[in-house]
Order: C-alpha cells, then sequence, then structure tokens
C-alpha cells in the first residue's frame, strides 16, 4: 500500500507534523496541478517536493543554482535512505556513468540539475531514455527568473523550454522572497498552467531583528561576538578589501574566522566552505557570494557590516540563521555613507536597472532607519500583516497563532496563504519602542544649516558644520565661517545622524541623487518657520552631561524557546556527550554533523532522555533508519556506558 504524505514524514524524516504550508503545497502537487510556492528560508520548502518524490512512480527533477545544494541536499537524503543524485562537473567519468545508469534504470528518486545542465540536449535524452517518467519538476530560487528578483539569472529562462518537453510532469517553483511582481514574472516566465500561488507566513520568529548605526565597526562585532562564543555565524560585508580585513582582525583577537570571496581561488573557497559546514570554523566573514547553497540549520547569527542592497537580499541572508527553529539574531550595522558605496555599484546599469535598483535600496534604507516595530515593516513589504504582541519583549516562548490560512483569491489568479506570528520581534520593541523626545533646538540648528548651505550637501557635511569641523572640505566651501558653524556641540556626531535619520523618517528632510543632498521638504520648512514644537523617536541622552549621547541597549536576551536546553548538570553534560559522539561519526563518515542529527533533535534526546528505541522515535528528526542506525549508540551514551 502506498504510504501517505504524513507517513513518509515521520518513517523517512523524522517529524510528527508538517510545517505551516508545508501539507498544502505537498496536496496540489500530487493532484498534478503547477503550484508558486513562497516560503521563508528555513520553513521546510525542501520537504515540499521530496516527499511528493517518494509517492510518484516516476522521477522529480530539481533545478538548483549551486553545486553546494546540491551536494547538500543529496548527501542528507542519502543519510535518510532515499535513493537521490545529480549531475555535475564535480563528477568524475565513473561516477557520472553510474549516475546515468541509476536514472535511466529508475533507481534515483530525485535528480539535482543546475539550469544550465538542464537546458542540454543529454540530459534531454538520458531522461526521455528513462524507465520511468519525469513526474514532477522543483525549481528551487525561482525568484532567479525574475528580474525584479534580487538574483536575476538568464539561464532560468530556459526551463520553460524543458517543461515543453516533459508537458506531463508538474511543475513547483520554490522561493523564499517574491514580492507580488515577482510571484507574477515566475508564473509568466515558467508558463505555469493555473497555478496555486501560496504564499506562507514571511515571519521567523526565532530571528531577533537588530538593527544599530556602525559607530565603531569592528568593536561592535567583537563584542557581539564574545556574547556568542563558540555560536556559528556568518558576517555579511560589501567588498572584498573589508572581508581579509576584519577576518585577520579576528583571527588576531582569538576568534575562529574564515573569510570567502572571489579573489580566493576554488580549492580555498571550497576548504573554507566546508570547514563552516563541519563546524570546524565558528565564524565565516564573507561578501553575498557566499551561503546561498549552505543549509547548515544551527547559525545563530548573522550580521551585516553594511547596508545590504535590497530587502530581498537581506531577507533571504538572514533566513541562514535558525534554520534548527532556536533562536538566533539578525545584527544589521547600518552607515549613512554605505548608501553611496552601493550607488555607485549602479553606475553601468542602464536607466531601467537603475530605477529598479534604486527602487529595491530606499526599501531596505527605509527598513534601516524605521522608527516602529522592524518585523511589522518587514512582513508589509512582502503584503503581510503584522501587529507586535502587546508584551513581546516578555513573551518569549509565543507560538504561531495564525501560522498560515487559506483564502479565496480567484482574483490573483491562484491561491494564498498567510500567516503571523505573535513572537517577539527586533530591537526597537523589545526596549518598549522609542519614546517621542523633545528635539525642537537641535532640529531648528540642523534645518537652518541646511538652509545656509543652499541645499547642496549631505548630511555629513551638516553635521560638520554643525561641531566646528575645520576639515578642508569645510574650508573650502568657507562654511566655517556660517552662522551656525560649531552652533552643534550639545550632540555627539552619533546623535547627530541619529536626529538625521528621525527627521527623514518624520518628512522633515529628504535625501536625494547621488550624494545623499539633504533637502528641507514643505513640512519641514514649516515648523522652522512657525517655531513650533518637534518631538521624535529617537535613541539619544538629553541629561546634565556636556554632550548629549547616542543610547544603544548594552545587552539583549535572545529569544529563547521551550525546546531549550534543560539548565542542569546531567542534561547539559549528556548534550556535551552527544554533540562530541556526532562530531566523531560525522568525521568518520566524512558528513556534516547536521547530517547525523541537528542541534534541535540532540536537545530533545537530552532532554527526553529515551530509553528505549520506541522512545527515540517520538524525538523530532530521528525517522526508521536513522533510530536504526545510531538507537544503540544513542542509549548507551544515555546510559552512561
Amino acid at each position: 500500500m502506498q504510504k501517505s504524505p504524513e507517513q513518509i514524514l515521520k518513517s523517512v524524516f523524522g517529524y510528527d507534523k508538517f510545517r505551516p504550508g508545508q501539507r498544502e503545497i505537498i496536496q496540489n502537487i500530487l493532484d498534478g496541478r503547477d503550484t508558486l510556492a513562497v516560503m521563508p528560508t528555513g520553513g521546510g520548502k525542501s520537504l515540499c517536493y521530496q516527499i511528493p518524490a517518494l509517492i510518484f512512480d516516476g522521477i522529480t527533477v530539481v533545478v538548483s543554482p549551486l553545486i553546494s545544494l546540491m551536494q547538500d541536499q543529496v548527501g542528507a537524503l542519502l543519510e535518510n535512505g532515499v535513493s537521490a543524485a545529480f549531475l555535475n562537473s564535480t563528477l568524475n567519468l565513473d561516477e557520472y556513468k553510474k549516475t546515468v545508469r541509476d536514472i535511466k534504470s529508475g533507481g534515483a528518486k530525485l535528480l539535482y540539475l543546475s539550469p544550465e545542465a538542464l537546458a542540454t540536449e543529454r540530459v534531454k535524452s538520458i531522461l526521455r531514455e528513462a524507465d520511468v517518467p519525469v513526474s514532477c519538476v522543483t525549481i528551487d530560487e525561482a525568484h532567479c527568473i525574475s528580474e525584479w528578483g534580487h538574483d536575476f539569472r538568464p539561464d532560468y529562462m530556459e526551463i520553460a523550454a524543458f517543461r515543453n518537453r516533459f508537458k506531463d510532469a508538474v511543475c513547483l517553483a520554490l522561493t523564499a522572497t517574491a514580492t507580488k511582481q515577482v510571484q507574477e514574472d515566475i508564473v509568466r516566465n515558467l508558463k505555469l498552467k493555473k497555478p496555486a500561488v501560496l504564499v506562507a507566513s514571511f515571519n521567523r520568529s526565532n530571528i531577533f531583528l537588530n538593527v544599530q548605526p556602525r559607530t565603531d565597526g569592528l568593536g561592535q562585532i567583537v563584542e557581539f561576538l564574545q556574547e556568542h562564543k563558540e555560536q556559528s555565524g556568518i558576517i555579511y560585508c560589501l567588498s572584498r578589501k573589508e572581508v581579509d580585513s576584519i577576518t585577520q582582525e579576528l583571527q588576531e583577537r582569538g576568534f575562529s574566522a574564515m573569510s570567502y570571496h572571489a579573489g580566493l581561488s576554488d580549492e580555498e573557497r571550497a576548504d573554507h566552505q566546508n570547514k563552516f559546514i563541519e563546524s570546524q570554523v565558528d565564524v565565516i566573514v564573507a561578501t553575498v557570494a557566499f551561503g546561498m547553497g549552505i543549509n547548515k540549520p544551527d547559525v545563530r547569527f548573522v550580521i551585516h557590516y553594511a547596508l545590504p542592497k535590497s530587502i530581498e537580499e537581506y531577507y533571504q541572508e538572514i533566513g541562514r540563521a535558525g534554520r534548527d527553529g532556536l533562536a538566533s539574531e539578525a545584527l544589521l550595522l547600518y552607515s549613512a555613507g554605505d548608501i553611496h558605496r552601493i550607488r555607485f555599484f549602479f553606475k553601468d546599469k542602464s536607466d531601467d536597472e537603475s530605477f529598479k535598483a534604486e527602487k529595491l535600496l530606499q526599501a531596505m534604507i527605509d527598513y534601516a532607519q524605521c522608527r516602529t516595530c522592524r518585523r511589522k515593516f518587514l512582513l508589509n513589504y512582502f503584503g503581510e500583516e503584522y501587529e507586535p504582541s502587546a508584551n513581546s519583549s516578555q513573551d518569549q516562548d509565543a507560538r504561531d497563532k495564525k501560522a498560515l490560512q487559506g483564502q479565496d483569491a480567484a482574483a490573483r489568479g491562484g491561491d494564498s496563504l498567510q500567516g503571523q506570528n505573535a513572537a517577539p520581534c527586533c530591537d526597537i520593541c523589545e526596549s518598549g519602542g522609542l519614546p517621542l523626545k523633545d528635539v525642537t533646538v537641535p532640529a531648528q540648528k540642523f534645518l537652518s544649516c541646511v538652509y545656509r548651505v543652499d541645499q547642496r550637501f549631505g548630511a555629513a557635511h551638516i553635521i560638520d558644520i554643525l561641531l566646528g569641523s575645520r576639515n578642508e572640505k569645510i574650508k573650502k566651501f568657507n562654511h566655517n565661517f556660517l552662522s551656525t558653524w560649531g552652533i552643534g556641540t550639545e550632540l555627539s556626531k552619533q546623535a547627530w545622524f541619529e536626529l538625521a535619520d528621525a527627521m527623514q523618517n518624520a518628512g522633515l528632510i529628504e535625501r536625494v541623487g547621488e550624494w545623499n543632498i539633504v533637502k528641507v521638504t514643505s513640512l519641514g520648512r514649516d515648523l522652522l518657520q512657525n517655531r513650533d514644537k518637534i518631538e521624535l523617536p529617537v535613541r539619544i541622552e538629553f541629561g546634565a552631561q556636556k554632550k548629549a549621547e547616542l543610547a544603544l541597549p548594552k545587552k539583549k536576551a535572545l529569544l529563547r524557546k521551550k525546546a531549550d536546553l534543560q539548565d542542569d548538570a546531567a542534561t547539559l553534560a549528556l548534550f556535551d556527550r552527544l554533540k562530541a559522539w556526532r562530531k566523531k561519526f560525522a568525521e568518520e563518515e566524512n558528513v556534516p554533523p547536521y547530517f547525523i542529527f541537528n542541534d534541535k533533535t540532540l536537545i530533545e534526546i537530552a532532554n527526553q532522555k529515551p530509553s528505549d528505541a520506541r522512545g527515540l522515535l517520538s524525538i523530532s528528526g530521528i525517522g526508521e533508519l536513522k533510530a536504526k542506525k545510531f538507537g544503540g549508540d544513542i542509549i548507551r551514551i544515555i546510559n552512561g556506558e
């Protein structure tokens, strides 16, 4: 008798229930209906095609953009006893021939291919000659087919032609980042037939969203890493130079860190990536080239050393943290200077490309500068309504209230799944929100100074004037003779930048053009002329001290889940023994530790201490094959043998 999706979920993958949206997507695929599924990174997209693949008679073809992602997925499937394979340049001739034989004989249930390989006549002929049909074509990272997506790849445009050769195969397009416009592009460019469009909640409630001004970039990173010792994390930088500099500084301070960027050789990049995946190194400092094919579930933090180019890019990158559902953090260190650096990359783009890039960047700027709940802003960007809970900073064990609910969306030409979560939010909500403070006098000084320089300079220059700087640019334009020169020493430089961001967010000023020239809006002009009181939400401490400073939280409690490790000596010791056993076994099998079990599974074992195989099968992430393969070792470790 054919197994149900629920039976396969438990027996093969070891999970008792589906995550939000998975079951609905799987049913659409089993019913033969083309489907576009938008699910957050770490939301369990892979099971949406892997489970149907084990039910279909034929083969499931998975289009994946990166070799590392193919290898990771296939390796994890093989550990679970699933017949899977890939065809790419890493295979030698004998391995390639064996894989082709497996495909043709029906021995492989899933085949991973790059979009380039998919377009070749050789691959098409292999699939046509197979003893089993192509039952499903899955396109991972489907946003790559949209020019409005953050990672457009022309090779993805050939997928529709492949589908035309295998018309009986159902199509599943998967992505973690797709606005309504990108969704429409995917449906059109893949020629999906009357598709179900299923949009899961974008809310990753276990990821704490934290945005701080970059006042001392390296120092802020060092302080953060000291609070997250021996945890796995990624630091993203805009340039190779920053990657190398920060990596060297961290290594000199004794942190376990390695670099990753295009300037390294293929061998070096592969070595650094593998050491990170296998937990031999804690931190990878990288350009955005790193991480797309990484499925490491225990990444506890992602730091952005500078502003990303778009919210889509930012969302995908922070989604690499906390795939196991445990508490994680996304820290963005933001400086207004990042904007000019990013716009420099737009110079060689066409007018249309520049317009799109500028629109995406502005949304990212608005997110970094927002003064209200960051999670609400982020989810609203993707078209999802969200309201933070009243006690969001205290309710640390909140779960999904409405993880995923179906709605009639005939007007959209498909189905829609939306969700929301009342979990803790971000740095703004944790502090209870930014209070309104009377900034009338410094705001008037800032606005007056903008007028004194004829609205022709950026915020940094305005602030230098207010602080009485004598730098070359100030003297070149004789701005040291302005009436506003040196009248703003009551605020520190970073406090002035905080005020400028708040004024822009409130609509008193705007930054325009390539150089972020500050101009006063009609609202700002009216407030200045009428001498109205100006109150803004700012993180500035006004007190008896000589100079008002930017007030940032020194330490923050991370989210905690009920699945966290129990804080008693016996459980902690057992967890350490389980981790040591996992590491040893992974080294013997030459696979990453999480291929054996992820941290969440080890935590459950340590907490529950099952006494037999039946008890092991109740643990999340332990299916029948792994219980049989590892059960004896685990029970002996639990018993202290």
